[in-house]
């Protein structure tokens, strides 16, 4: 059954003043209580689920402006261009020429992921493979999944403390003593805002070298 034109005005005028809408938002602005009415309008419109918040969120697909990793976030909301949080997740590791920590997954995607990875390694649609304290998530293609562990190693060598500039690891330093509880990634982040130039794969690198903590990641 065709779209009437004044649905599709009134989503278009809730699209207008919210980027995002729940459920409810939808249900308001449709005038009715019908999932399934609500889902074929926004199925003729083209439309996109988030990825973080359960999925409770919704946006019309000519809306997000997304990254070069498939990402768009507002206000906290996640979307991928890939859909889910599993698709989100596999793209991610898949491109990453040296795979993916959880703590880096994390900095990505602005929530934690243990059970999707759990779930993705289970289903052998990833791999991964111990690394120092935590694992590293590669592809689930052998050929792919050696090249990526190759490039970690260089990754992890060229992060090494001993060559990095001893003003980066002074800001490291000074940073974690202000905020004693906070991981690597947390540190990385807040120093970037600062406009100081250092990776999480260095910070965590500067915590492993000093014996500081551990940083939280996944095991």
């Amino acid at each position: 059954m065709p779209i009437d034109a004044e649905t599709i005005s009134a989503l278009n005028a809730l699209y207008r003043t919210k980027r995002v809408a729940l459920l409810d938002d939808l249900r308001e602005a449709l005038h009715t209580q019908s999932r399934t009415t609500i889902f074929r309008v926004l199925s003729a419109a083209g439309y996109r689920t988030s990825y973080s918040h359960a999925g409770r969120y919704y946006t019309l697909k000519r809306i997000p402006k997304f990254d070069n990793r498939g990402i768009w976030r507002h206000r906290g909301i996640g979307f991928s261009v890939h859909g889910t949080l599993r698709a989100a997740v596999t793209d991610l590791v898949e491109k990453s020429p040296a795979g993916q920590t959880h703590s880096e997954l994390q900095e990505l995607l602005h929530l934690r992921v243990h059970d999707t990875l759990r779930l993705l390694v289970h289903g052998q649609t990833l791999s991964r493979r111990p690394f120092k304290d935590t694992y590293v998530y590669l592809s689930a293609k052998p050929r792919r999944a050696s090249a990526q562990w190759a490039g970690r190693q260089q990754l992890a060598a060229a992060a090494s403390p001993a060559e990095l500039e001893p003003s980066r690891v002074i800001d490291v330093l000074v940073d974690l003593i202000r905020h004693p509880s906070d991981d690597a990634s947390a540190v990385a982040r807040r120093l970037r805002a600062l406009g100081h130039t250092v990776t999480a794969e260095e910070t965590e690198a500067i915590f492993l070298r000093y014996d500081l903590k551990k940083t939280g990641r996944s095991h």
